[in-house]
């Protein structure tokens, strides 16, 4: 095979041949077959090696897998464990006889004739990378067909006992294989809303039924209806897969755990409550492959995006984002913490719960139950010389007197409000108790925000509205007509679950505190003439921000106006 190899190499050219024949002459591992000798070698690139083994073996390589030719056969008789150990896909192809099983490891005999003997199937091999084998196995196994009806009527028999011995702390959602009915009901429940970009799911229980619901960019549709006699096991299935008591079902219980799908792991947060109809479930999905969002990626407009930019910059001060529950607020914090350079800046946050996990940043958890509070956790954060600081939410008066005081003393401070707009922050913190010079001297930014649903780019059409639609975002039908202005709507594809939005884009009022605001705020103004004075200085109102990104198509004017209210100045 070394001989074969070596003259491949000359006569190819994909390698150098003199530097392969050295190396196979000085790295014989005894045990260690060929193939994987050379993938560990420094010398060649994978891809390289690869090409080689194809060229001498009269193999086919492939730069790229498509899932749509991964065969159904391939999926339901081989489990996804033992393709992703071995890091194997099947591909067949219209006018193909044999399955084709793509390797990434060109000698692995066993593994064909085993996949041959599963499949039923006579079988050739292709080689490919492993990172296009290993996104292929994701993508193939994500896209089965869910039988989550079939596997209720399976579930009259099941014994509740048997879930205690059947669940793992991180369990892979593609790894069916054998498993009792109510686990592969729940892993489907959890699979099939991770297919959707579902970012939370209901166990909600009715007089006669188990309804399923997910929520998609920030709207709940049912999805799933199942008898009611399957709740119990759901339930105590979800209890035990995050570590609850499924023995009490008359309080309230929290808790949380991870699963996998193929490489993606995702974080569920899951509360259940007690009904009048049984227990009902939430769980909130959190996935760690989707990232940290850059702050160019939010969806802030030019302009205020480079004011919002000069802020991170300052020494000292508070920024505050303001908004209700699930407006965004804490992405938008990760992206500022994220586009501040931790290298040179000792960060530090106090959240409840830590969403996600930010490289060189030392994030700190509330445990109310210890004692350790919003307020108590700034204190000793305070001892650990920080440059920035990120405090979850500002509930409180020692909360945000601590937040105030701590930007008074030298600290860039980030933190939430939940109020409507952008001014009413301020009238929201002299509530809370603060004195209004504090507020004046140390807040230099307060941005309201929200999320509107984008236009499905695959559905995306073209459309006329009504004068009333253009009058209630404050614009004149004029505009439609003299200035060429195309408005778009989504028709709905299968793609966006027939909605016609995709994807979820922020609105923002972005207020910065000049002197003149200052004043206002040490006269303890109202919330209208502080906003008044804002939009003087060119401030944008979320109705304003929203307005724009209908103009450039990127949403509708039904978004703007079910996520925003009217100027009232």
């Amino acid at each position: 095979m070394k001989d074969l190899l070596i003259k491949t190499a000359q006569r190819t050219g994909i390698i150098d041949a003199d530097k392969l024949a050295e190396f196979l002459e000085n790295n014989t591992e005894k045990g260690v077959r060929l193939d994987e000798q050379l993938l560990r070698c420094p010398y060649f690139t994978e891809e390289t090696v690869l090409k080689l083994f194809a060229s001498a073996l009269g193999r086919e390589f492939l730069p790229e897998i498509s899932s749509k030719d991964v065969p159904v056969e391939f999926v339901e008789s081989v489990p996804a464990p033992y393709a992703q150990h071995h890091y194997i896909i099947g591909v067949k192809r219209d006018d193909d006889d044999e399955l084709t099983v793509v390797l990434s490891r060109p000698l692995d005999a066993n593994v064909l004739d085993n996949v041959s003997k599963m499949t039923g199937m006579p079988v050739k091999s292709a080689f490919s990378t492993r990172s296009s084998v290993t996104s292929v196995i994701d993508v193939a196994y994500e896209q089965r067909s869910t039988v989550l009806e079939e596997v209720a009527e399976e579930l009259d028999s099941q014994n509740l006992d048997q879930l205690i011995d059947e669940v793992s702390t991180s369990d892979d959602l593609l790894d069916v294989v054998n498993r009792p009915p109510v686990i592969r009901l729940v892993n489907d429940i959890l699979f099939r809303a991770l297919q959707l970009r579902a970012s939370d799911i209901h166990v909600h229980p009715y007089e006669t039924k188990l309804q399923i619901r997910y929520r998609i960019d920030g709207i709940l549709y049912d999805t799933l209806s199942l008898n009611k006699n399957v709740l119990p096991l759901v339930i105590s299935r979800i209890k035990v897969m995050s570590g609850m008591d499924i023995a009490e079902r008359r309080m309230p219980q929290d808790g949380r755990c991870s699963v996998r799908i193929g490489q993606r792991e995702v974080d569920l947060r899951i509360s259940t409550v007690p009904t009048s109809f049984g227990e009902r479930s939430v769980l909130r999905l959190l996935d760690k492959s989707t990232g940290i969002f850059k702050l160019d990626e939010l969806g802030m407009w030019g302009e205020d995006l480079d004011r919002f930019d000069t802020l991170l910059t300052r020494p000292y001060g508070v920024i505050f984002v303001t908004g209700p529950t699930g407006s965004g607020k804490s992405t938008t914090l990760y992206a500022c913490l994220n586009r501040i350079n931790a290298a040179q800046k000792n960060i530090m946050t106090i959240e409840d719960p830590i969403e996600y996990q930010l490289e060189g940043i030392s994030q700190m958890q509330v445990a109310a139950k210890k004692g350790m509070n919003f307020a108590n956790s700034l204190r000793h954060v305070l001892r650990q010389d920080p440059d920035v600081i990120m405090v979850g939410e500002v509930r409180d008066i020692e909360t945000a007197r601590m937040a105030i005081q701590s930007s008074l003393t030298g600290h860039l401070v980030f933190s939430t409000l939940h109020t409507n707009d952008a001014a009413g922050a301020v009238t929201r913190l002299l509530d809370l108790g603060l004195e209004p010079y504090l507020i004046s001297s140390s807040v230099i930014a307060m941005m309201a925000q929200r999320l509107v649903r984008k236009i499905c780019p695959d559905c995306k059409e073209e459309y006329q509205p009504t004068e009333r639609e253009l009058k209630s975002l404050g614009l004149d039908k004029a505009i439609t007509e003299n200035q060429q202005q195309k408005f778009y709507i989504g028709a709905g594809c299968d793609k966006c679950f027939q909605t016609g939005y995709r994807g979820r884009t922020g609105v923002y009022e972005l207020m910065t505190i000049d002197e003149q605001l200052q004043e206002l705020i040490y006269k303890k103004d109202t919330a209208g003439a502080i906003k008044r004075q804002a939009l003087e200085t060119k401030m944008q109102t979320l109705r304003m921000d929203g307005t724009r990104k209908v103009l450039a198509g990127t949403t509708t004017i039904a978004e703007v106006l079910r996520v925003t209210q009217a100027d009232v100045i």
